[in-house]
């Protein structure tokens, strides 16, 4: 089925393709973002992250996908959101969104990752995903959220934000 908007999918009955998860360190009005040089977002700006393994907890997989990208160990990890992603051609992805406050060890690029820190002011959206504009203020304010996204390749259809159990149409 090809939806138009994220209102025609049923959430309630929705079941991700993959389940994934983004970290963001932020320390010093700066957030440590990277520039992924392969797979799923290859060219983009976005927070470290990936696929959750079997066994493994959203919490687990977002240390290691921040230690195998960056090769450092963020620390005082804190969760702040979901995103629930379909996109028209039938993939879908569900992801737990976390913060840090601290890490141990030197942002060094990786095969997949170049890292880039960014004044909180000055966040490059223009080159990020285009929901990352609707959650992010809610991240670094420390408001826990909740985004519905239907996307067709890399370009928003529709999205639907949620808050203190209020929904925010975008």
């Amino acid at each position: 089925m090809k939806y138009r908007s994220v209102k025609e999918i049923n959430w309630t009955t929705w079941i991700p393709e993959q389940r994934v998860t983004l970290l963001f360190i932020i320390q010093n009005n700066q957030i440590l973002l990277i520039h992924k040089k392969r797979g799923f977002g290859k060219g983009k700006i976005n927070g470290p992250g990936g696929k959750i393994e079997n066994g493994e907890t959203p919490k687990q997989c977002a240390i290691r996908e921040v230690e195998e990208e960056l090769c450092i160990t963020p620390t005082q990890i804190t969760f702040a959101g979901k995103l629930y992603f379909q996109f028209i051609d039938g993939f879908s992805i569900e992801g737990d969104v976390f913060t840090a406050t601290h890490f141990t060890g030197t942002p060094t690029e990786t095969e997949e990752a170049i890292p880039i820190w960014f004044p909180l002011n000055n966040i490059p959206f223009e080159k990020m995903w285009e929901d990352d504009h609707t959650w992010f203020p809610y991240m670094l304010n420390k408001q826990l959220f909740s985004g519905r996204y239907l996307f067709d390749e890399d370009r928003m259809i529709d999205a639907e934000l949620f808050l203190n159990e209020n929904a925010k149409k975008i």
